[in-house]
């Protein structure tokens, strides 16, 4: 499942990503130095858009897998132009070829099933040769962008699924996994295992780590058995109460999507795992702390956020009322290492005193509800980068851990990518959509959900802050 841009009637770029099958297809053909033949297809049966999705190994056929879906095999036959097979049924058929001696292409901006844009970059170079299609053909789309989106559906069949073959290829002790939307597939993973022997929860989250696309993840949250993974609330309060902030928290290295914008270096950046199982004997490396005294809430001592900071706007501890000891700072940024100045700050003043976790966000996500906060907030850490404690707390009686899921900037954070927008309408857009509502038979205007995020930008261009 490839994006093309069209750049000619008879040329698109050819989008795989470094990690993808196509892409190590292309790179054999290159040290062979022939041109490499290549037919997209567009629609027929449903089954072969999610197979192509899936997370299959290299050798396994996805038209196997889509064959098993469907309860039936898929009837290929022979392209026109090249040598290659396609499913009978499919909509269109478009064939070509690409050359990797040619000169790559720049490709992009693009709006992107992550919800912020992905920004340009140079791709291959897709030459039609022939196109043809079904009698009433359908061109199939979608539109991608902040979650919840069509796409997020295609993630709930993987992860329902992959679920047993996993269970019984990588981790035999998971009892249960689930990929929150909010998390756009990657970002966000809820496992629960059987535990029977210390250790077993960080070796969980190294073995998922380590299979096929599962390596793109960087967030991973292992419980025990008797956590519902879809009740989030449920989750937070179970990682509230089992999770010491230092000794539970698991970081590792390695690659990620590269639509990760918050990565320092392109595809390669960092992962935490959260282990929120019941502790074993051989696991405790200190006292036992647990969510209440000293991590009760302390609502009195984070009313006067100025004091703290000219920089923080507001200190958010209604979740600590729910059993989830996270706090949220929202910060106004204008100054390098403000961050770490207001968490050591809030350290060395008692202000972490009843919490684990301190999430800081930028200002202009003050509005969001808590699905939208997780969505921003996974989007933008690198987590060995942006999680850390301070060393201002007077002998350290509780621990914390900071969280820094602001927006970073060259100017501000050294910060040597672009960093890209949310994916909104523009004005024009919206206004045109208003303006023809009532003619479609839509029932009451519904609000473009676009209003809520544009505060998110400060312009309407894909690139939200440049190291031009």
């Amino acid at each position: 499942m490839y994006r093309m841009q069209v750049f000619a009637p008879d040329m698109t770029g050819m989008h795989w990503h470094l990690h993808k099958g196509s892409a190590a297809h292309f790179r054999k053909y290159r040290e062979l130095g022939r041109r490499m033949p290549v037919t997209v297809t567009l629609g027929g049966d449903p089954a072969y858009t999610y197979a192509a999705t899936a997370p299959l190994p290299e050798n396994v056929d996805e038209y196997l897998l889509a064959g098993f879906l469907r309860k039936k095999r898929v009837e290929m036959v022979r392209c026109l132009t090249n040598d290659l097979e396609v499913p009978a049924d499919v909509d269109f058929v478009i064939e070509g070829y690409v050359d990797p001696s040619e000169e790559m292409i720049l490709e992009g901006p693009f709006g992107d099933h992550t919800g912020f844009y992905s920004l340009p970059d140079f791709y291959p170079r897709f030459h039609v040769t022939c196109i043809t299609h079904r009698r009433d053909a359908v061109y199939p789309a979608t539109l991608v962008g902040i979650p919840p989106q069509e796409d997020g559906w295609i993630g709930k069949a993987t992860e329902m699924i992959f679920k047993a073959p996993i269970r019984m290829t990588v981790a035999p002790e998971l009892s249960g996994m689930h990929m929150p939307v909010e998390g756009v597939f990657h970002n966000i993973v809820l496992a629960a295992i059987d535990k029977s022997y210390p250790g077993q929860a960080p070796k969980t989250m190294n073995a998922l780590w380590g299979a096929g696309q599962m390596m793109f993840n960087k967030i991973m949250v292992v419980t025990g058995p008797d956590t519902d993974l879809t009740d989030y609330r449920a989750v937070a309060r179970v990682v509230s109460e089992r999770t010491d902030p230092v000794a539970d928290i698991h970081f590792q290295r390695g690659p990620v999507d590269i639509l990760d914008h918050a990565s320092s270096r392109f595809a390669y950046g960092s992962k935490i795992g959260f282990d929120a199982t019941a502790k074993l004997p051989e696991e405790v490396t200190g006292p036992v702390i647990v969510s209440g005294d000293p991590y009760k809430a302390v609502v009195a001592e984070v009313a006067d956020s100025e004091a703290i900071h000219p920089a923080v706007t507001r200190i958010d501890d209604q979740l600590q009322s729910q059993g989830i000891s996270l706090r949220v700072v929202y910060v106004r940024k204008s100054e390098r290492g403000v961050i770490r100045e207001i968490a050591d700050r809030m350290a060395s003043s008692g202000h972490t005193r009843g919490v684990k976790f301190i999430l800081f966000s930028d200002e202009r996500t003050s509005g969001l509800d808590i699905s939208g906060l997780s969505w921003v907030a996974a989007n933008n850490i690198d987590p060995v980068r942006d999680c850390f404690y301070s060393e201002q707390s007077p002998g350290r009686p509780w621990p914390v851990l900071f969280i820094d899921a602001t927006r970073k900037c060259g100017d501000l954070d050294d910060f040597g990518r672009d960093w890209p927008n949310v994916t909104v309408m523009d004005a024009n857009t919206i206004g045109l959509v208003d303006e023809r509502w009532h003619s479609l038979g839509l029932g009451p205007l519904v609000p473009s959900p676009s209003l809520k995020y544009k505060v998110l930008n400060d312009n309407e261009g894909a690139i939200a802050c440049s190291v031009g």
